[in-house]
């Protein structure tokens, strides 16, 4: 929700109210004090308070009387008495009392209350006057400002930025070269449009930004901004739609309205598929508020004027998902994908995010680079901060590369948990696991290098094996399946083959096995068994296979998981003794590099290879037992059918009516 905020002239307009009021506070004060005493006086006849004040005298009390315009008040020894005088000459008559009563005038005190002058009685009567008016007048700028903003309730929320004062430019973005180059013909087109336009060329007035989430989209877009010197619009696809009709398609209309008049300028849309998904797709019907939203844009990007310099610049990570009207040419007729680094762009990204932090002279990025694959430039962003803040806990004068490591596993898994209490048992079967994944890795061709080996619990996980890729991949050979599923499996069965049994800890190898063994059979064709076919995704619109099918594919999947199974055993029986000697230290040391892991591999002899088997066409009989669940119960509907059916067999055929003629025809 989003918080009002007061402006100026309502601050200043509340202060005058409340100034105002104590103003008539001070100034009411005195006559609410002199009119409110705490013991009214009685009212009596004149005579009878000239009577009682000619008393005191005479018994020694001198009293005060006060002389008002209407009335006048004693304070006797009988309490305070008033009578109103009518007109008459109250001093005169008092003093005259006094004189038949022989006492002289000065045993009473008079005072005379002074009357309200001119000014005060004009400032009383109209100070209320005045306060009204100003209560009135803040009600109806309050009652103005809700309607002005009820009627700017469909102007665009878009947020605009000078491209000048942007810091950001295309040298301090790193690893996607080709969108560099790709975007760096916008900024050549905003700053001299006339060398474009001599030629006969045409910009694209859209440029679309697919990637996945941290890639640098809107990182991009800033630096077209700051590269071009122009005025920057940035708003958000979620901010045009809004549970109103027709709210989101008058945001858009004025937003390029207040682009048409900043031109040339870029308009950039984060998170465009929030209102750029294909019509139709969703629940409602064709006057629903977001495709209205988008048949806007769509009539907005088409209808520029040829001398019009904006650019729309848009940015997503569902391509799939928008309408195929919004990316025909004229309107996002460019893509620029954003892929994950590879190896050297996560070094070049490494090198840009590393200026101005003193690194040691032994981190070579180059290294880290290697250890990070799949990592985005947000990633890579958040391992160099995370280091830097564990080297000023540690107070180091300088980043080394054991904080970048320590950031690259906190980055991937979370903080260590090392005040988490472990059993003897629990850490050594963890050992065991960890070393088991290391060991099979070590032994199969197709894996990749381990990198380090650790026992130490985050976040969710007990310990890790983290793996050194040798080289970016971006495709996947069978053979390449096959070892990755065995390593997988490589910590279950080292458990299985120490204790007897094995754990719960498994339970997410065990899931990522599942599921690469589905996707070799649904999705790469790579099952003997099922053939070179791809099977489509049985929860989008029904199953797309029959259950034949499904029970190939299960069958296929579990083939696939313990032949991977079957290869881990026989390569940790045949390194037994490496196996106890790696977790033996796992324990003691908690963690191992890939130096202290290889000694320890080779500290007893040749490596012992598994041999490489062909893949059975039917698994072999596993030496476990495995229990087949019971048979479900046939419903009774079937128990039903099956007894129709039978009394049908039984039963004597009828003659049925022919088709062609009025006769009797045999039943075929």
């Amino acid at each position: 929700m989003r918080k009002f905020k007061p402006n100026r002239r309502m601050l200043l307009a509340s202060l005058a109210v409340g100034a105002s009021f104590i103003a008539v506070a001070i100034a009411l004060r005195p006559t609410f004090i002199h009119r409110a005493p705490t013991n009214p006086p009685k009212l009596v006849m004149l005579s009878d308070l000239y009577q009682s004040v000619v008393d005191d005298a005479r018994a020694g009390y001198r009293d005060t009387v006060t002389i008002e315009p209407e009335r006048v008040v004693a304070s006797t020894t009988t309490g305070p008495k008033a009578a109103w005088t009518g007109g008459s000459d109250v001093v005169s008559q008092l003093r005259d009392a006094l004189r038949d009563a022989g006492q002289p005038t000065s045993e009473v005190a008079l005072q005379f209350q002074q009357p309200p002058s001119g000014v005060s009685r004009t400032v009383m009567y109209l100070l209320p006057v005045l306060l009204l008016v100003a209560v009135l007048l803040l009600v109806l700028r309050q009652t103005g400002a809700m309607t002005n903003r009820a009627f700017g309730f469909g102007r665009s929320r878009a947020r605009r930025f000078q491209g000048a004062a942007s810091t950001v430019r295309l040298d301090d973005v790193a690893g996607v070269d080709e969108a560099k180059q790709e975007l760096a013909e916008v900024v050549e087109f905003l700053k001299s449009p006339e060398r474009f336009a001599a030629l006969g060329a045409r910009i694209p007035r859209g440029v679309l930004l697919v990637g996945p989430p941290g890639t640098g989209k809107t990182l991009l877009s800033r630096a077209i901004a700051g590269e071009a010197g122009v005025p920057f619009f940035h708003i958000s696809g979620s901010e045009f739609v809004e549970m109103f009709v027709g709210v989101g398609a008058a945001r858009v209309r004025d937003l390029f309205g207040e682009a048409k008049k900043n031109a040339p300028c870029i308009v950039f849309i984060d998170e465009i598929d929030a209102v750029g998904r294909k019509r139709g797709s969703g629940p409602g019907s064709a006057h629903e508020e977001r495709e209205q939203t988008l048949n806007q844009i769509l009539v907005e990007m088409d209808g520029f004027d040829n001398d019009t310099n904006i650019i729309v610049v848009a940015a997503t990570n569902r391509v799939d998902v928008l309408d195929p009207a919004l990316l025909r040419p004229g309107r996002f007729d460019r893509q620029v994908v954003l892929d994950p680094p590879d190896v050297r762009g996560r070094e070049a990204i490494l090198g840009v995010h590393a200026q101005g932090k003193p690194l040691d002279k032994t981190v070579d990025l180059a290294t880290l680079a290697k250890q990070t694959p799949g990592f985005s430039g947000a990633d890579l962003s958040n391992v160099l901060n995370e280091a830097a803040i564990l080297a000023a806990r540690d107070h180091a004068p300088v980043i080394g590369m054991a904080e970048l490591e320590e950031a690259v596993d906190r980055v991937v898994g979370g903080p260590a948990r090392k005040s988490r209490v472990m059993s003897d048992r629990e850490k050594a079967i963890t050992a065991h696991h960890e070393a088991g994944h290391a060991v099979v890795a070590h032994c199969l061709p197709n894996a990749d290098p381990v990198h380090k080996v650790s026992i130490v619990s985050r976040g969710r996980m007990g310990g890790y094996t983290r793996f050194l890729p040798e080289e970016d991949r971006h495709y996947w050979s069978r053979s390449q399946f096959v070892d990755n599923l065995a390593v997988l499996l490589g910590g279950m069965t080292a458990e299985e083959l120490t204790f007897g049994e094995s754990t719960t800890g498994p339970s997410n190898d065990l899931e990522r096995a599942t599921q690469i063994a589905r996707s070799m059979v649904t999705e790469y064709g790579m099952s003997s068994d099922v053939g070179p076919v791809t099977f489509g995704s049985s929860g989008e619109g029904g199953s797309r296979f029959s259950e034949r099918s499904v029970e190939a594919i299960d069958r296929e999947v579990q083939r696939l998981v313990y032949q991977a199974q079957t290869v881990a055993r026989d390569i940790l029986l045949a390194n037994r003794d490496r196996l106890s000697r790696i977790a033996a230290q796992l324990i003691e040391d908690e963690t191992l590099t890939a130096d202290e892991f290889q000694t320890l591999f080779n500290g007893s002899g040749e490596v012992h290879h598994a041999p490489v088997r062909p893949v059975p066409a039917e698994p072999a009989a596993p030496r476990v037992p495995v229990l087949d669940p019971a048979p479900a119960p046939r419903p009774r509907f079937a128990r039903r059918e099956g007894a129709l059916r039978r009394v049908a067999a039984r039963a004597p055929r009828l003659p049925r009516l022919g088709p062609k003629d009025d006769g009797l025809a045999a039943a075929e």
